[in-house]
């Protein structure tokens, strides 16, 4: 098994910000889930949505955000915090702070990162491109 770097995988770019599936079924010989980096930009996130056929986790590396499962209450995150969300269940992410919320993304079993590339602010860069932005 080799080791994946980062400028090897394209990136996703979104109008709230960017994932790099690092493993998935699709990329990965033998892979049966999906692993990846996803970055929030400030005071942005993803709305409302489920995964039919898959659980997921969220690892929040960096930076602060909101959470919500199962269409609950907001409820806080930052770094270290892991949530867990199961098959079918609703839920959404929003970036509260000035910094990028930088969280690990984990979808058992993978295939549901497919459904992002349907988006209409979906857009690939290609391994070893940088994504640049924008200010208003």
């Amino acid at each position: 098994m080799k080791t994946i770097k980062p400028n090897n995988v394209p990136t996703h770019s979104f109008d709230w910000g960017l994932i790099k599936w690092f493993i998935t079924p699709d990329q990965n010989e033998g892979a049966s889930l999906t692993f990846g980096e996803v970055i929030l930009l400030p005071n942005q996130g993803h709305d409302r949505h489920n995964h039919p056929d898959a659980e997921e986790i969220l690892y929040v590396l960096s930076g602060e955000g909101n959470q919500m499962i199962d269409d609950e209450e907001f409820f806080a995150i930052k770094a270290g915090d892991v949530i867990y969300i199961p098959k079918g269940i609703y839920h959404a992410t929003y970036n509260s702070s000035w910094e990028p919320l930088r969280l690990l993304a984990f979808y058992n079993p993978g295939g549901s990162e497919k459904a992002l590339t349907q988006l209409p602010d979906f857009k690939e860069i290609e391994a070893g491109k940088v994504q640049t932005f924008i200010r208003e």
